[in-house]
């Protein structure tokens, strides 16, 4: 496999390279290709029919793998290795528990508006990292997910592009959460409806 990687994209390690299920793949573009066939089916099921228990370790893992099961191996298994982005691997359990109930909070004391209480789970959801790859399509989908099922708001349009492939969108994308490293989440919700 030769795999060229977008600014900050996880590179996929040989071990979990190992784990591909379709052996013709050779390039980053037929990986991404593949895997998107596979998001947009999880898309549309996740999204047409009210989802339960969104926010917690079960239904996270499930979406991982219904998004990229047909591609990866270990879909919808925590990463076991540490990456250039993400906490420590141990500690992916308890810190999506304590941003599931960080998240309860807000939804349930209304804390933010609708927009800036996804953002902030998107947000928290990439900077844990739980999986070896597609961690930010994930995150998109689960910010989406909370959006539409428990906010009742329409979907993020996520600056209308490709954010898999480099780009100024996907360099837009990747400011604005470091912005919202520093806290300042103002690109971030400027950039999710755009």
């Amino acid at each position: 496999m030769i795999f060229d990687y977008p600014e900050g994209a996880t590179p996929i390690d040989l071990d979990e390279a190992q784990g591909l299920l379709l052996p013709h793949i050779r390039t980053r573009a037929e990986l991404d290709r593949w895997e998107q066939e596979n998001i947009s089916e999880a898309e549309d099921a996740v999204l047409r029919r009210k989802q339960k228990d969104i926010l917690t370790e079960k239904y996270v893992r499930a979406l991982h793998k219904r998004m990229f099961g047909t591609v990866w191996r270990w879909a919808g298994e925590f990463r076991q290795s540490q990456k250039n982005i993400g906490i420590e691997w141990m500690q992916i359990p308890v810190a999506l528990h304590q941003l599931f109930k960080e998240a309860e909070g807000w939804l349930e004391y209304e804390s933010y508006p609708p927009d800036e209480i996804a953002a902030r789970f998107h947000h928290r959801l990439v900077a844990i990292h739980a999986f070896p790859n597609g961690n930010g399509r994930h995150a998109r989908l689960m910010a989406d997910l909370l959006l539409v099922h428990l906010l009742g708001q329409e979907r993020f349009s996520w600056g209308q592009e490709n954010l898999t492939t480099a780009g100024e969108c996907r360099r837009r994308y990747i400011q604005a959460l470091q912005a919202a490293d520093r806290h300042d989440y103002r690109l971030l919700l400027a950039f999710v409806r755009s």
